[in-house]
């Protein structure tokens, strides 16, 4: 079966902020699709960064049903959506991160795939601004002006916001005239992927994550899309032998005829350090 299923396939990108730039390429040549984009099919519907439309699902059942609908309205049976959050990692919490989701769906052939990219590599951030001095030590601190900024009358206010924005004199503009409505403005990081290069790179690491995911086909039934679906912890630790909680297998899962396959040792080591266990270092 193999990649042949999608050869020669229209494909849609459920997009409306350019992610098709970095996603259309690999498939493209990796897939053998033709992809494409409505440019009239609204993904802020879904939730927006902003928060004028709150996004009422988890990330991934977002970017199916963002999928669903893009294919639906097109007629297309292939296609592919993105979702992304921020906030701090979640193991490192000192640290702002990007979680980036991508869902490839094909209805023909019943196939659903996931791949998840967890980066530190962003700007994301905000800041209360009181003055000029503020908002452009505020821009210098965000990549500004190639990742762009959102002002805002306050933080919680949904009704003055100013977007997208790009270059220096309309920062300027945006700030003056929202300062005529209060003494402090809300800055904080256009999140949206054709403002924000950062999360764009992260968007297309994650589309290589698919492109290998889709090459890695079942051993029982060739199906696309064979990927890790669970681990397990318990490698032993090189001094006592004890189980640790490092990783000892990825655990493999078909889909389709639910053939599961282990892979011990998948990070290309059979012992642990004895600093990660709780026998040897309590």
């Amino acid at each position: 079966m193999s990649l042949e299923l999608f050869k020669n396939r229209k494909l849609i990108i459920a997009t409306k902020h350019s992610k098709e730039k970095v996603i259309a390429p690999l498939l493209d040549e990796n897939l053998g699709v033709h992809c494409f984009v409505d440019e009239n099919f609204d993904t802020d519907a879904l939730g927006t960064f902003t928060g004028e439309i709150e996004r009422e699902l988890d990330p991934i059942a977002t970017a199916r049903q963002k999928c669903l609908l893009a294919m639906e309205i097109n007629n297309c049976d292939l296609g592919v959506a993105s979702e992304g959050s921020f906030g701090p990692h979640p193991s490192l919490f000192f640290a702002s991160a990007d979680d980036e989701f991508l869902i490839f769906l094909d209805k023909k052939n019943n196939l659903e795939v996931i791949t998840r990219e967890l980066s530190l590599e962003t700007n994301f951030n905000g800041k209360e601004i009181k003055n000029e001095e503020d908002l452009f030590d505020f821009a210098a601190l965000v990549k500004f002006p190639s990742h762009g900024i959102i002002l805002r009358k306050s933080k919680t206010d949904n009704n003055h916001i100013i977007k997208g924005i790009s270059n220096v004199d309309d920062l300027k503009n945006a700030f003056h005239s929202l300062y005529k409505k209060g003494a402090i403005i809300y800055a904080e990081t256009d999140m949206r992927a054709m403002y924000n290069p950062n999360r764009m790179a992260v968007i297309e690491t994650t589309a290589k994550k698919l492109v290998v995911k889709l090459n890695s086909c079942c051993p029982q039934c060739d199906v696309p899309g064979f990927g890790v679906t669970d681990s397990k912890k318990g490698l032993e630790c090189s001094l006592c032998g004890s189980p640790t909680n490092s990783t000892l297998s990825y655990l493999y899962t078909c889909q389709k005829c639910n053939f599961t396959k282990e892979e011990m040792y998948p990070h290309k080591k059979k012992v642990e350090d004895p600093t990660y266990c709780d026998y040897c270092n309590p």
